[in-house]
């Protein structure tokens, strides 16, 4: 799955991908895959723009399956919320709920507080610490954030292995 099928190509050096395999055939379900509907799919780039004249504010992602739109949300508060720069907002501890349902494991990074922890123990939280190379579970992202002058700035998650480079 990190690398789609496996299946490659004879000759053509790439892995076939199996992105759909979120998709459901059962019509009844709301991830069907059928006409005029958008099942729930983690290729979900954003974007976002600013409210005053509707120019670029920045283009991102957060990508990692499940926690990608969860994600999406955290880095949007620290850019938009918080305030944060680009980096700061990728560099923050994260937190994922494991699956969606209200019984689900809340799994908190390395870096938030431990009195953060166990405050959400206290109201019945069944709380994860996450730390290592575990924490790929929290997605990895990028963001270049456009500045009103035209000023591009770069980010790149740490939780990764890229970087954002000028030239």
């Amino acid at each position: 799955m990190g690398f789609g099928t496996g299946i490659v190509l004879q000759g053509w050096g790439f892995t076939l991908q199996n992105r759909g395999n979120n998709f459901l055939l059962n019509p009844e379900h709301p991830n069907a895959l059928a006409p005029r509907k958008r099942p729930y799919h983690t290729i979900i780039p954003g974007m976002l723009t600013r409210e005053m004249d509707g120019s670029l504010y920045a283009p991102f992602d957060v990508m990692g399956g499940f926690m990608q739109p969860q994600g999406h949300r955290q880095v949007v508060v620290g850019l938009i919320d918080d305030k944060l720069d680009p980096q700061a907002a990728l560099d923050r501890p994260r937190f994922c709920l494991s699956e969606a349902n209200p019984q689900s494991n809340v799994q908190l990074e390395e870096g938030i507080p431990a009195e953060t922890m166990d405050a959400l123990a206290q109201m019945q939280h069944s709380i994860v610490p996450v730390t290592g190379y575990a924490r790929a579970v929290f997605g990895r992202g990028q963001i270049i954030r456009r500045e009103p002058d035209g000023t591009l700035w770069g980010s790149s998650d740490p939780r990764a292995d890229g970087c954002a480079v000028g030239f």
